[in-house]
């Protein structure tokens, strides 16, 4: 049975950056840059004022009270038609590009308009002391240059980012595709959610959890449905699923006598590469890969209850779908926080307990929930956190430093 950082280290080994795509940038929120990205403008493309105000000659400001007389008027969008010369004032709004001759701006706050018969604009009345040569200016590709790298390869899109590609006019972006996943819940005694469970039956809640997780971590689902628990049901779906970059099944991977699953996937050419963590819950988790000269596809045999699921889809496959989206294989971090309450933790594998996780003043302070076990799915639905509690036996008191994923 392998460690956790054991079978981490096995999963990292197989999970790498899926082939890239063209997609619009509409469509490009949280993917991965497959290309380098550089600027076809100046980025500002001229010297603009970064406030609404006056572009004057510092120079001719000696001291507070000067009257300069006002020529133009430029808003954002517009171009200056005249110089700034000695004496001389423009009214500027943010954005701007600054006119020849003024090389600073005097906000609009530190000054005072004064309309002068015979002066179309009035005069100015410049109420600072002293302006200093490009005060409230950014100059000309100040912020980038035409033909510089802006983004590299490898780079995450966020909506900043989004903003800069359309600001260097990319429309389409050359990123890493999103994994595809597929999820398939094997057990004779499953119903799907929208019919009534008879005598020894249950809804399949882990197909739709699980499909929300892959979601969430970018992936495209497929759902499979229900696998029943013979070969010839198995083999069909997992066949299907074997089309997608990562196979989630649910279920079947125990020691059960209708635990089929890795016996199916042999058949189908899928490698074991390992069974068992010493993680709970979450122990029978089994992985495999299908190797081909084009591909590698990750198969995750996770265990039937809804907590166990769960916490072998955070701690295992979440950090393969981001290495495959082009992000770093990162396993899930964790918080210090301080217990609520006592707890014993018993047992010889890492436990993953479903709490409550809160901010205050003084720290983080956590919660273990009364939760009933790894079929608890209500209890877990109540989680906003699962404290990692190490391996053996002992009590831990109240206050105590925990670890928090």
């Amino acid at each position: 049975m392998l460690s956790i950082e054991e079978a981490l280290d096995h999963i990292a080994r197989h999970a790498r950056p899926l082939d890239s795509v063209q997609a619009p940038i509409g469509e490009a929120l949280g993917r991965v840059l497959a290309e380098e990205i550089a600027s076809d403008v100046d980025s500002p493309p001229h010297d603009k004022s970064i406030v609404d105000g006056y572009a004057i000659r510092a120079a001719d400001v000696a001291a507070s009270g000067t009257r300069l007389k006002v020529v133009e008027e430029v808003v954002a969008g517009d171009v200056p038609r005249q110089a700034v010369e000695a004496g001389g004032a423009t009214r500027i709004m943010t954005g701007a590009p600054l006119p020849d001759g003024a090389d600073a701006v005097v906000m609009v706050e530190q000054t005072e308009h004064v309309a002068v018969e015979g002066a179309p604009l009035g005069h100015v009345v410049i109420q600072s002391e002293r302006v200093i040569v490009g005060q409230n200016i950014m100059r000309q590709a100040s912020s980038m240059r035409r033909g510089e790298t802006v983004l590299q390869v490898g780079h995450l899109l966020r909506p900043a980012e989004i903003g800069l590609l359309a600001e260097v006019g990319r429309t389409v972006a050359c990123v890493v595709r999103q994994p595809k996943v597929a999820v398939l819940s094997t057990g004779n005694e499953l119903v799907p959610p929208d019919q009534t469970p008879v005598a020894g039956q249950i809804r399949n809640s882990n197909g739709a959890m699980l499909l929300a997780c892959a979601q969430r971590a970018g992936a495209q689902t497929t759902d499979l449905g229900i696998g029943r628990d013979d070969h010839e049901s198995l083999g069909g779906l997992i066949g299907k699923g074997l089309q997608s970059d990562v196979l989630l099944i649910s279920g079947g991977v125990s020691a059960g006598v209708l635990d089929l699953v890795p016996s199916v996937l042999g058949k189908l050419g899928v490698r074991q590469v390992f069974h068992k963590v010493a993680v709970k819950p979450g122990k029978p988790l089994w992985f495999g890969v299908l190797e081909s000269n084009s591909s590698t596809k990750l198969v995750f045999g996770l265990p039937g209850n809804p907590v166990s699921s769960l916490v072998c889809f955070e701690l295992f496959v979440r950090p393969a779908l981001a290495a495959l989206s082009g992000e770093s294989f990162e396993p899930r971090q964790t918080v210090a926080a301080s217990l609520a309450g006592g707890f014993d933790q018993r047992g010889e594998r890492v436990t993953y307990y479903p709490a409550q996780l809160n901010e205050h003043v003084d720290g983080r302070v956590v919660a273990p929930l009364s939760w009933k076990g790894s079929g608890d799915l209500r209890t877990l639905a109540a989680a906003n956190a699962l404290i990692c509690f190490p391996a053996g036996t002992r009590r831990f008191e109240a206050g105590e430093t925990v670890q928090v994923m």
